[in-house]
């Protein structure tokens, strides 16, 4: 019983950041896929949500573990408040950060329907430092961050969501393109 909250801590730790993955994945694949006449199923973009929002209940549940274990003692300061811990205090502040942007992520995108369009999309591109701050934090300051599997799970998820990021920027640019064009030539013809 003396290690149970240390492998909470540590489990809840790789769930998390395996969520939030999928939920960035997700995420992009939603974007990027093709938009077509007919509406996507609803249970896609609830998906995502529903990845995202499990991804907040194990960090909660990750620093409950922390606060809990005896091996490396945490003050409830020193788990919300960056660079007051004193093991690993770049590390432990990057996820304490990651922690503030999944929230700031989470609560505007339950807020969504009262936002304008345009913020919210805003503080949503928020999941990109978010997630690159959590693979950072789990790389540095995580216990199994030299295991081959974590290692390569890391690299495959990341060069996955590097091309479909690649790819959604490049959609873009060509629907930037096309408007561009769309309005010049009605700008010809009237």
């Amino acid at each position: 019983m003396n290690q149970f909250w240390w492998y909470t801590a540590r489990s809840a730790g790789l769930v998390s950041a395996a969520l939030l993955a999928a939920s960035v994945l997700w995420g992009l694949a939603l974007s990027t896929a093709p938009r077509g006449a007919r509406p996507r199923p609803a249970w896609r973009l609830d998906l995502h949500r529903y990845l995202g929002g499990l991804s907040v209940i194990f960090v909660a549940v990750h620093v409950l573990g922390i606060l809990a274990d005896s091996f490396v003692p945490f003050s409830a300061i020193q788990v919300l408040v960056p660079f007051t811990s004193t093991w690993k205090p770049l590390p432990v502040a990057i996820g304490i950060v990651a922690l503030y942007l999944l929230l700031a992520v989470e609560l505007t995108s339950l807020a969504r329907q009262r936002l304008p369009r345009r913020l919210w999309r805003r503080l949503h591109f928020l999941s990109f430092p978010l997630f690159v701050m959590a693979q950072v934090h789990l790389l540095t300051a995580g216990t199994d961050a030299g295991s081959p599997l974590v290692l390569a799970t890391v690299g495959v998820v990341d060069v996955a969501i590097v091309a479909l990021t690649t790819k959604r920027i490049l959609q873009a640019q060509a629907a930037a393109e096309q408007r561009d064009q769309n309005a010049q030539a009605q700008l010809v013809s009237a």
